[in-house]
């Protein structure tokens, strides 16, 4: 999987409206997990190219802004 294709979900998926309850709700793709999954692997292998490292890297800064995005959503459906 492309890491555009990543950031294609994550702008389809906002483009789309979102509610509280659908960011809390929001899953990337199995296709986006299996992809990461490798990049781990291939990381804790030591087989990880400088490009497959930076590719991992911006995997994980979309996880966290996903995971602070959860964050709020979910403060707002607890107020």
């Amino acid at each position: 999987m492309a890491l555009t294709q990543a950031y294609d979900e994550i702008l389809d998926f906002l483009a789309a409206g979102t509610t509280p309850e659908s960011i809390a709700n929001f899953r990337p793709s199995d296709e986006a997990v299996a992809r990461v999954r490798e990049l781990i692997e291939r990381r804790s292998e030591e087989r990880l190219s400088p490009i497959e490292n930076e590719e991992l890297e911006e995997y994980l800064r979309l996880e966290h802004l996903m995971i602070m995005a959860k964050a709020r959503a979910q403060l707002r459906l607890r107020s």
